[in-house]
Parts: C-alpha cells; structure tokens; sequence
C-alpha cells in the first residue's frame, strides 16, 4: 500500500510563501505523474498543476508565475513552492501520485491534506 504524508501547510501573511511537500512510501515501481489539487470551503476540489516523472510541469493559469511544483525523483517527493498568497488561496491541499506498483499495473494515492490559511 502507497501512502502519501504531506507537510508544510499553515497560516501565513497575505503576500508570503509556503513550501508543501508530499513524499510516497511503500512499493513503488515508478511514479508517473505527481499532481496538486485544492479544496478550500464550499468549494470543489480543483487541480493546481502537475509534474511528470520526466520533469514537464504545469500550473493552472490562474495560479501560474505564483505557484511552482517541483519533484525530487530519488526521494519519491513533490513539493509545491507558493508565493505572493492570497486570502483566496486558503484551502486543503493535497498531492495525488498517478504509480505502478508493478509493470503495467497503474493506481492512484491521494495524501490526506494539509490545510493553508492565507489571513493577516
């Protein structure tokens, strides 16, 4: 069984910066695609961008030039770097690993969230 830990969420400032991290553990054959996703309330969960596992990123345009999602392949671990937040970025993040566990045989983990207040 794949789990997925994130950390780094928190309060933070309008106008500061927060580093989220998602890092896998358990039997992974290979990591295919590493994607941030956001909840804030009464709200859908909507995607913020995704990295593949040959480094092709892709940030949602309302949030592109303020978010950046980076990976560290040897760690099995995706950070997403946010600055300039706004209040309208308070929300439950979460990181969703599309994986084989072994060849040919494809699942999909969802960590469970870390919650991002943007408030002064």
């Amino acid at each position: 069984q794949v789990q997925l830990v994130e950390s780094g969420g928190g309060l933070v400032q309008p106008g500061g910066s927060l580093r989220l991290s998602c890092a896998a553990s358990g039997i992974i054959f290979k990591i295919y695609q590493m994607d941030w996703y956001r909840q804030a309330p009464g709200k859908q969960r909507e995607l913020v961008g995704s990295i593949t596992d040959g480094g092709s990123t892709n940030v949602v345009d309302s949030m592109k030039g303020r978010f950046t999602i980076s990976s560290d392949n040897a760690k099995n671990t995706v950070y997403l770097q946010m600055n300039s937040l706004k209040p309208e970025d308070t929300a439950v993040y979460y990181c969703k690993f599309l994986y084989a566990i072994v060849s040919g045989r494809f699942a999909n983990s969802w960590g469970q969230g870390t919650q991002v207040t943007v408030s002064s």
